[in-house]
């Protein structure tokens, strides 16, 4: 199988040093845990300005949210993956070859291929020179000539070499610290910071490496993963669910209208949580878990996945100044949505980072996530945010989804009428159902034993979990 296993490393440096007594009392073992990745690699890929206030995807991005993990020591409970760069032939999964080639090579490997290959099209000036005065594709998606390549390769090898592993068995869950992101990338596109489609590329090699039956990508960066979108959209093995920013599709990229269901045998397959109604007042926690509770798990659960893969943006956070984001959803509740998420496919869940440059918001929901994914008691959510209604226009923007999908998704219908409540008023909905449901039955039950019958099973319409809050 051309997917190497690679050998541990140690959680953390410091496990090295534990000597004496205590070292015998707890040896060094690899547990079944979080997996983390990150490579100092992904640092390299800077615009030749050198000007980080220009250019928000910047490598202190990574650096941060790696340092959080070792400060809050969560890291050193995790089991730390060795990264990778990926293979050509991997990347070409999802992208053209000459895409592939263009980004994936520098000048100094550059000289091995075939010159065949890059003479032609690749030989076009494919860069702009950037007002900052370095190159790139567009102002965000800048590139340096000698180190980009050998960051986004590792960014998509990192993302490969987690998903294998918890896929696999190897590991419970993880967590991925990478850079650039890469959900906007399309098969010959380069765009909005992203190069190769790292969550999608993997996506592609648990099916054709792993035999992956059935893969769920959940994708709540504040902007539309139209990249992920496209590799999957005639695919009915890969259920691709986002939740972004639209606007009537004024918000970049401007697709991810919830009319966008798939195509072929994949219609239904694509599921766009499209808010509407600009930032007044912009969507938080009460319209994300809204999403969740009456959308995303109950397609979700239908569906039932083998493993779920997210594209873990977090410019959604509060912090994000539109047109990088607008909207006011706290970190924690994005360690609450992990939880969700790891109910499904028994619990292998891997998160990549996508984009958020707020360096406290991407660091404190990173903290927020993996705290989640290892399984510690999250901080419950405020009393207040179990009250709140979600507003309007999140109501309507859910409406029009699952009006759509319920033509694709049974499990969605029952929920329209409930997208309007508060959480305590769902719950208090839901327990009073099944409470009737179950009446019902056995009602259904005395009156066969009255009958002389014997008691068949009640045929119910099966109760969807309502997440512990």
């Amino acid at each position: 199988m051309p997917h190497r296993p690679l050998g541990r490393a140690q959680s953390s440096p410091a496990t090295a040093s534990l000597k004496g007594p205590s070292s015998a009392e707890k040896p060094i073992k690899h547990l079944f845990t979080t997996g983390v990745v990150y490579d100092t690699f992904m640092l390299k890929h800077t615009c030749t300005c050198g000007n980080t206030h220009i250019h928000p995807e910047h490598a202190g991005r990574i650096q941060s949210v790696w340092s959080r993990l070792q400060e809050t020591g969560l890291l050193s409970r995790c089991e730390r993956i060795r990264g990778r760069k990926a293979t050509l032939d991997e990347i070409q999964t999802v992208h053209s070859e000459h895409h592939t080639l263009l980004y994936g090579t520098s000048p100094l490997n550059r000289q091995k291929l075939d010159s065949k290959k890059l003479l032609g099209p690749i030989s076009q000036k494919m860069y702009a020179v950037l007002p900052c005065g370095g190159i790139g594709v567009d102002s965000d998606t800048v590139w340096n000539e000698m180190h980009s390549s050998s960051a986004v390769r590792m960014a998509v090898g990192c993302v490969i070499e987690l998903a294998f592993k918890v896929a696999s068995g190897e590991l419970k869950n993880g967590f991925a610290v990478v850079r650039p992101p890469g959900h906007h990338a399309e098969e010959s596109t380069a765009m909005g910071f992203c190069f190769f489609n790292s969550v999608a590329i993997a996506a592609k090699l648990l099916q054709q490496k792993l035999n992956v039956g059935k893969i769920l990508i959940v994708d709540w960066d504040i902007h539309h993963g139209n990249g992920s979108q496209q590799a999957f959209y005639s695919d009915p093995n890969v259920l691709y669910i986002s939740l972004h920013r639209y606007d009537d599709g004024n918000f970049f990229p401007g697709s991810g209208a919830p009319e966008e269901v798939g195509a072929g045998p994949a219609v239904g397959y694509n599921v766009n949580i499209a808010w509407t109604g600009g930032v007044d007042p912009p969507m938080g926690d009460v319209e994300y878990l809204t999403a969740f509770r009456t959308v995303v798990m109950p397609i979700a659960n239908e569906f039932s996945p083998d493993v779920v893969l997210v594209s873990a943006g977090f410019d959604a956070v509060e912090g994000h100044q539109s047109p990088l984001g607008g909207y006011s959803v706290t970190a924690k509740c994005f360690g609450h949505l992990t939880k969700q998420l790891m109910k499904l496919a028994g619990g292998r869940v891997v998160l990549a980072l996508e984009g958020g440059h707020d360096l406290t918001a991407i660091c404190d929901a990173s903290e927020s996530c993996v705290s989640a994914l290892l399984g510690d008691e999250l901080d419950p959510l405020p009393q207040a945010v179990l009250q709140q209604k979600p507003c309007p226009k999140a109501a309507a923007s859910l409406e029009k989804v699952i009006e759509i999908q319920s033509k694709h998704w049974s499990s969605v219908q029952r929920f329209a009428p409930t997208v309007a409540l508060s959480l305590l008023e769902a719950q208090r909905r839901e327990t009073e159902e099944a409470e009737t449901v179950s009446a019902m039955a056995s009602l259904s039950v005395d009156t066969e034993q009255a009958a002389g019958h014997q008691p068949s099973r009640p045929v119910e319409e099966p109760m969807e979990d309502e997440p512990m809050l």
